[in-house]
């Protein structure tokens, strides 16, 4: 199973912001779901713990919320890829009365000291009653 990485994760916690970009402290936004001592009501919040997991390089949480027919066996993270910043584009559905709902993204990230962007359409979906990660196209 992949691990968290500590230097990352210990990074968060000093400066005590976020990496999905909402402003909270990490500790209250995405930091619970992170631990499973609460889940994310929408499709959305879903997407920015996903994006704060590879920012922290929390694999765990990462395959956690993974659709169960889509999941990779492992995951392992890139240590020289450093998620930077999380832009929110555009959702439809994915609420708290759906089954499924899209989110688009852009994710900033910095490799080898240079900026690079992905961009993509995730698509979400219950499963057991949470919100997963289903699969996603690129944008």
């Amino acid at each position: 199973m992949a691990r968290r990485d500590a230097g990352r994760g210990a990074a968060v916690r000093a400066s005590g912001a976020c990496p999905c970009g909402t402003g909270a402290p990490y500790a209250d936004c995405c930091g619970p779901i992170h631990r499973g001592a609460s889940t994310a009501a929408t499709a959305e919040a879903l997407m920015r713990s996903r994006f704060s997991a590879f920012a922290v390089g929390d694999a765990d949480h990462l395959l956690r919320s993974w659709h169960s027919s889509t999941r990779p066996a492992r995951l392992r993270l890139d240590p020289a890829l450093r998620w930077t910043r999380l832009e929110i584009l555009d959702t439809d559905r994915g609420g708290l009365f759906d089954t499924a709902g899209t989110v688009r993204f852009r994710a900033h990230y910095r490799e080898a000291g240079r900026p690079g962007t992905l961009a993509e359409h995730s698509r979400f979906v219950r499963e057991d009653g949470r919100w997963v990660y289903l699969d996603a196209a690129p944008d």
